[in-house]
């Protein structure tokens, strides 16, 4: 059969695209750690992020996807920034990778002097996207957004929002609710989700923005109260809980859950991780925690991850601007 023009570049784009698979392939194969592997959390113990580190270092043990182990490492400090310059300072190490929040993009755009461009990370693998649910503590008696605009207004900049770290996702949404609602909370930062969780457990704060993961034993016990989700849909795990789209205001917000390498990683290494991590994602085990967690999202690596963090420093460029901080 003789192909014409578009039938042959047609057939070239499937065999280059085949070969590529196979070279990637290839590498991952070619390739394998041969010590323990650094797996650092940029965020402290009990939050989202160190939940899910923890997580995949046990789907990975168990299913016997690695010859190594990974060992979780929290670097909390500076907003992420301990974490971003101990990566940083490992370049070409291939034996080290990273969960990352969005303190990966607000970090280094607060911090010019930190030295970190995160474009030269290695992309290996976007797990998920984190969802973000405003919470009160059941004690305040407050049931709906309106309430609780109602109480922050009147309580002024006593009423207290506890979040992670300073200018990351939880304070940009509170600047953000302040800003819409003619609010004047104040803002603490904590280390972990983990700990502001239990900040509003015990009534030491008034309110959170906590991913569903970081809140939702309490919300089983009774103790935290759901009033809004920052998403474009209701959440399956609190179907009585409206978003802020229903409620008037067209906004959603997510948290990356990726994992990232040092700049400078060699390729065998990279094709390993990547190779790993698409593994890590289609376990039961993960997709279970994805759904009983209200993650969303595919698995994306390679230059779409890159792509995609391009995408994302844009928009916390412009965020951080908006509240001022930039």
């Amino acid at each position: 059969m003789k192909l014409n023009k578009f039938g042959r570049l047609a057939a070239l784009s499937a065999a280059l695209c085949a070969g590529a698979a196979i070279h990637t392939t290839a590498l991952a194969a070619d390739w394998e750690p041969r010590k323990p592997v650094e797996f650092v959390i940029m965020a402290g113990p009990g939050g989202g992020a160190d939940k899910m580190a923890r997580l995949m270092q046990s789907v990975i043990e168990k299913n016997d996807l690695a010859s190594k182990p990974f060992v979780p490492v929290n670097k909390p400090g500076g907003s992420g920034a301990e974490a971003l310059i101990h990566l940083n300072k490992k370049k070409g190490d291939d034996h080290l990778v990273m969960v990352t929040l969005n303190s990966f993009y607000t970090t280094p755009i607060r911090q010019p002097g930190l030295g970190v461009d995160i474009t030269t990370f290695t992309p290996i693998g976007r797990m998920a996207e984190d969802t973000f649910v405003l919470w009160v503590n059941k004690e305040a008696g407050i049931t709906t957004l309106d309430e609780f605009a109602a109480a922050a207004k009147e309580a002024g900049n006593s009423w207290v929002m506890g979040g992670t770290g300073r200018a990351q996702e939880d304070e940009l949404l509170t600047r953000w609710l302040n800003k819409t609602y003619a609010l004047d909370m104040s803002y603490v930062p904590f280390k972990g989700g983990g700990d502001v969780a239990k900040q509003l457990a015990g009534q030491h704060i008034n309110s959170s923005v906590n991913n569903p993961s970081e809140a939702l034993g309490f919300y089983e016990a009774g103790t935290a109260i759901p009033i809004a989700a920052f998403t474009p849909e209701r959440l399956e795990q609190f179907p009585e809980t409206p978003t802020f789209k229903e409620l008037g205001q067209d906004y959603s917000y997510f948290m990356q859950r990726s994992v990232v390498g040092p700049p400078g990683m060699s390729d065998e290494a990279t094709a390993y991780y990547r190779d790993l991590f698409a593994k890590v994602y289609e376990t039961p085990e993960w997709q279970k925690y994805m759904s009983d967690k209200s993650l969303r999202g595919d698995f994306i690596s390679g230059d779409e991850l890159a792509a995609y963090w391009d995408q994302q420093l844009k928009l916390h460029e412009k965020l951080l601007k908006d509240i001022g901080d930039n």
